[in-house]
C-alpha cells in the first residue's frame, strides 16, 4: 500500500503537470474507482465461488503489470493523457475484482469472531499508516527523480505481496453459490442487506462519505500549488496528515470491542469529516490545515470501519463476498462519482469553494442519518417492550 500511494501521487502530479486541469484529475480519479460500481458484484461472487487466495494472486500480478506498463512510458517520455486513463481505467477494473477478495480474506485469517473488531481495526490502521507514509515518500521523491521512478518502486512493492499470498493458507470451506448467477447472487446479497436494518441504513452514509468527503484527494494538488501556495512535497504532507488522521481513528477503534456503538460512532465520524471539509475550505494556513486533514482522514476511516465490522461480524460466509462487494461498491466506487463531481464543480466555484459545497452536503447527510438512527433505535425498543408485555 505505501507503493500504492506513492504511485497515486505521482500519477495525480503528473497528470496535472501534463494538462493543468482540475477536470483531468476528477476524470482520472473517476476512471479508477467507477469499475468497482459495476464490476465489484462480480468480484464478490467470484470471491463465494471460487478460492480467494488464487483469485488474490492473480489480480495483484495484474496490479503489478501495470505499474510497471506506467513506469516504462514515463520512462521513455513517451506517456500522454490518455495513456495515463488507459491504464488507471484498467486498475480500477482489476481493483473491483481484488477489493471484495481481500475483504472477505479477513474471517479466514482471523478465525474468531470475537477478534474481527480489532482485527479490522488494525487492518485499517495499517492500510492508513501507508497512507501517512506513501504520500511523504512521493512528495520527496519527485523533488529528486522522475514521476517514472515512482511507478517503478510500486511495481517492485508487488513481489514480497505475491510471495506472502502464495505462502498464507487458510480452512478450506464450502461454497454456496456454485449453481447461481453473478446477479441471482448479487440479489441474494442486496436481499439480506435490506432485511438487516442497521445495515440497510449504514451503508447509505459509506456512499454519502465516498460521494462529498473521500475525494478531497482530487483536489489536492490543486489546493496544495494554487491555494496553499506549496509544491509536491506539501501535497504528500496534507495527504499524509489525512493517514495521520486515519492512523488515529483506526487505533481508537482498536481499543473498543463493544460494537453496540457502532452506529453512534458513525454518524460521529461523518460529522467530523463534513465539519473539516468546511473549516478546511476557509484555510490559507498550513499548519491548520494539516490539522483540518487530519480530522477528514480521521471521521472517513471511523465511519467506514464501524460499517465494515457491522457487516463483517453479522453475514455468514457463504455471501461475505457479496455482501462485502456491495460495502466496497458504496466506500470505493461511489468515490469516482465523487471525484468527477469535485472536478466540475471546482470549475465553477474553485477548490475551496468545491469543499465548502461538499462538506456542507456531508454534515447534511449525518444529520438525516442521526434522525434516522433515532426512530429505527425507538421502533426496536417499542417492539421489544410490545413482545415482553405479550410474554
Amino acid at each position: 500500500m505505501i507503493g500504492t500511494w506513492v504511485q497515486q501521487i505521482a500519477q495525480s502530479w503528473l497528470m496535472y503537470r501534463l494538462t493543468g486541469s482540475p477536470l483531468y484529475l476528477g476524470l482520472t480519479t473517476f476512471a479508477s474507482q467507477a469499475p468497482i460500481l459495476f464490476i465489484a458484484p462480480f468480484g464478490g461472487w467470484l470471491s463465494d465461488r471460487f478460492d480467494r487466495r488464487r483469485l488474490l494472486l492473480l489480480t495483484q500480478s495484474l496490479l503489478c503489470c501495470q505499474a510497471l506498463a506506467m513506469a516504462v512510458l514515463t520512462l521513455s517520455d513517451a506517456v500522454q493523457a490518455w495513456h495515463i486513463l488507459a491504464l488507471t481505467l484498467f486498475y480500477g477494473l482489476v481493483l473491483a475484482i481484488d477489493t471484495p477478495v481481500r475483504q472477505s480474506l479477513i474471517i479466514g485469517l482471523v478465525g474468531d469472531k470475537t477478534d474481527l473488531p480489532s482485527a479490522i481495526a488494525l487492518n485499517s490502521m495499517l492500510m492508513n499508516g501507508s497512507r501517512l507514509v506513501g504520500p511523504s515518500v512521493a512528495g520527496l521523491l519527485l523533488v529528486w527523480m522522475p514521476e517514472g521512478a515512482c511507478f517503478l518502486i510500486n511495481a517492485l512493492s508487488f513481489v514480497p505481496i505475491l510471495y506472502a499470498a502464495y505462502s498464507f493458507r487458510i480452512a478450506p470451506r464450502t461454497t454456496s453459490v456454485a449453481g447461481h448467477s453473478p446477479l441471482d447472487g448479487l440479489r441474494d446479497a442486496l436481499t439480506y442487506v435490506w432485511r438487516t436494518p442497521y445495515a440497510r441504513l449504514s451503508l447509505p452514509m459509506v456512499a454519502l462519505l465516498s460521494l462529498t468527503a473521500s475525494p478531497y484527494t482530487t483536489l489536492m494538488p490543486v489546493f496544495a500549488k494554487d491555494v496553499l501556495g506549496g509544491g509536491s512535497s506539501l501535497l504528500g504532507y496534507l495527504v499524509g496528515a489525512a493517514g495521520l488522521g486515519a492512523i488515529l481513528g483506526s487505533t481508537w477503534l482498536a481499543t473498543r470491542k463493544d460494537t453496540a456503538q457502532l452506529p453512534r460512532m458513525i454518524e460521529r465520524g461523518t460529522f467530523i469529516a463534513g465539519g473539516s471539509l468546511i473549516l478546511l475550505s476557509f484555510s490559507r494556513w498550513i499548519p491548520f490545515s494539516l490539522v483540518l486533514m487530519m480530522g477528514v482522514g480521521f471521521g472517513i476511516i471511523v465511519s467506514a470501519a464501524c460499517v465494515n465490522t457491522l457487516l463483517q461480524t453479522t453475514v455468514d460466509d457463504s455471501r461475505r463476498g457479496r455482501v462485502m462487494s456491495l460495502y466496497v461498491m458504496s466506500f470505493l466506487g461511489v468515490t469516482s462519482i465523487g471525484g468527477l463531481l469535485f472536478g466540475v464543480l471546482a470549475i465553477h466555484f474553485g477548490a475551496p469553494g468545491t469543499l465548502s459545497i461538499t462538506g456542507t452536503l456531508c454534515l447534511a447527510g449525518a444529520f438525516v442519518y442521526r434522525w434516522r438512527l433515532r426512530r429505527m433505535d425507538d421502533g426496536i425498543l417499542h417492539a421489544h417492550a410490545d413482545q415482553h408485555a405479550r410474554d
